[in-house]
């Protein structure tokens, strides 16, 4: 699916989306990636959803968004909260969402201005 939003200049947005990869800014990613306002990154090193660990989440916290947005793949997961608790105890919201809902959500935050971080697991 294709997705669209008024141009706001450099702004990384979600284009579009589907099970195998996400697009950003018309580029496609096969892989898992972390989204922010300013840069798309690939070092996340999470290979699947069921390796999440503590230290997956603490990769978020010097980057102090105000809410993380975890694409989960076609179905929404979710993590133990302990694998969290450093994050919600920043301040910082996580929200688990299947990836079409991250993306779409992502893209209105950030359009808001507000400081959004989306996490997509691709495989």
């Amino acid at each position: 699916m294709k997705l669209h939003l008024a141009n706001l200049g450099d702004i990384k947005l979600f284009t579009g989306y589907a099970e195998d990869h996400v697009m950003v800014n018309k580029e496609r990613f096969n892989g898992n990636i972390v989204v922010l306002a300013t840069e798309v990154m690939s070092d996340w090193p999470v290979a699947r959803f069921d390796d999440l660990n503590e230290a997956h989440f603490d990769y978020f916290l010097d980057m102090k968004p105000e809410v993380l947005l975890l694409g989960t793949g076609k179905t929404q997961r979710f993590a133990h909260p302990r694998l969290y608790r450093k994050l919600t105890e920043a301040g910082i919201g996580v929200e688990f969402m299947d990836t079409p809902a991250a993306c779409r959500t992502y893209n209105i935050l950030v359009a808001e201005d507000r400081k959004a971080i989306a996490a997509i697991i691709i495989s």
